[in-house]
């Protein structure tokens, strides 16, 4: 693709995932590292709960999941309103600059409190930096392909995830639940934070898009955070179908988070076998929004939306129906976790994108990402009541009503938009960096 062109002090910048390879390459790079720092958590910390300091509320255990949902979740929000004050790339870096001390608080805490206090820092981290790798490649290609840079940004992230929760899993067999696995931790901060500092900011990629933009905004449409976080979450019927769908989906992902480790260890799995399945459901998920990010492009978004919530909650069933063998229940579970939320992922973030205006287009994302992050804290506090009442199966159970009730209101609400043309359009006027 080959989009409208202008020059700036830095040479030309033009819109396309061909014309803007190395910058995108390189935040694909950073959003690896940013996953891997997250990913640190996904096998041992529930495990850390329970065996180094010895709770036994299934609640406790899970406040540190809702400490980093609601954390994450708030800062997803402000991160739209801060790009109005500050470049995207100075956001990207103060993430990184916060996230620093998160591996050495979950290798060395004295006490659960400190591993609360760190997610914390971790949700600041993920919201300011996540956020930005998500705004900046969507800002270098354009319309035409959201799709496929979500799919990609996504993929790096959540593939990276997986990957560190497999290796956390087979380094607390060998080494111990700390300090061995968190401090590969190390080496995300030390090449997040230098690579952040590499990059290039997009500012002048979007008022590229805006100049081109086909829609004029409208006279006297509110551009600012408020306004925008109403249309996204109800005055917009498209918006709030994405906005629903992407809190369900990531409440999935926080009930498993502290469920799935615990239910399985409960059935007899070691630490290696619940480390595999804890890795391949965000394996799965990241590689897998490679292909579905770029069939969004061409068929639609809805399509992927819908069928990947239905799939997910075929997944849940799968963890209990086959629970007497638990290493299938779990790696099938997986499976179908993991493609389910891989074809919903990209295609969310594509849709709020395709339905905002590029003027609050930051807000509109920012706050699709607050309901879908609160999504966490949900999953987890309604995993530990559940849990503590009635026992980890049913936490299960609620989780696959629930997912399957969020797809059919994707389908009545979200709208896909006519996909914008791939074609090269004429140059432009000259705009600034």
């Amino acid at each position: 693709m080959s989009g409208l062109a202008a020059r700036g002090p830095a040479g030309p910048v033009r819109l396309g995932l061909r014309e803007n390879w190395p910058q995108f390459t390189l935040l694909v790079v950073v959003n690896v590292c940013v996953g891997g720092l997250v990913g640190l958590e996904r096998t041992t910390v529930p495990l850390i709960g329970t065996e180094v300091f010895g709770l036994t509320s299934d609640l406790a255990v899970f406040s540190f999941i809702i400490a980093f949902g609601l954390t994450k979740a708030l800062t997803n929000l402000a991160a739209g309103a801060l790009t109005a004050r500050f470049r995207r790339k100075q956001l990207l870096v103060a993430g990184w600059l916060i996230g620093v001390p998160v591996p050495f608080v979950l290798a060395w805490a004295p006490s659960w409190g400190w591993v609360v206090a760190a997610n914390v820092l971790l949700g600041l981290n993920q919201g300011l930096a996540w956020s930005m790798t998500v705004n900046m490649k969507i800002d270098l290609v354009g319309p035409a392909r959201r799709g496929l840079a979500t799919g990609l940004n996504e993929a790096a992230g959540y593939t990276a995830v997986g990957v560190t929760a497999l290796l956390t899993g087979w380094l607390a067999t060998v080494y111990g639940l700390r300090p061995a696995p968190e401090l590969i931790g190390v080496v995300f901060v030390v090449a997040g934070l230098a690579l952040a500092l590499a990059a290039r900011d997009t500012a002048g990629h979007v008022a590229l898009e805006l100049a081109q933009h086909t829609e004029p905004l409208p006279t006297g449409e509110d551009t600012g955070l408020a306004a925008a976080f109403a249309r996204t979450s109800w005055r917009h019927r498209s918006l709030r179908g994405a906005s629903q769908a992407g809190l369900v989906n990531n409440l999935n992902d926080g009930l498993t988070w502290g469920v799935f480790p615990l239910l399985f260890t409960d059935h007899g799995l070691g630490l290696a076998a619940v480390g595999l399945i804890k890795g391949l459901y965000p394996i799965l998920w990241g590689i897998g929004q490679i292909p579905t990010g770029h069939l969004a492009d061409r068929v639609g978004r809805k399509p992927l939306i819908v069928t990947g919530m239905l799939v997910q909650s075929a997944g849940f069933v799968i963890a209990l129906v086959l629970l007497d063998t638990p290493l299938l229940a779990g790696v099938l579970s997986a499976v179908a976790l993991g493609l389910g939320t891989a074809m919903v992922y990209p295609a969310l973030i594509a849709s709020v994108a395709d339905h905002a205006h590029p003027a609050w287009r930051a807000n509109a994302l920012g706050t699709y990402r607050f309901w879908r992050d609160i999504g966490y804290a949900v999953g987890a506090l309604v995993a530990g009541i559940l849990a503590d009442a009635l026992g980890l199966n049913a936490t299960v159970i609620a989780a696959a009503a629930l997912t399957a009730a969020s797809g059919l209101l994707a389908a009545r609400w979200i709208t896909d938009r006519p996909a914008p043309p791939r074609a090269a359009r004429p140059a432009g006027p000259a705009l600034p960096c």
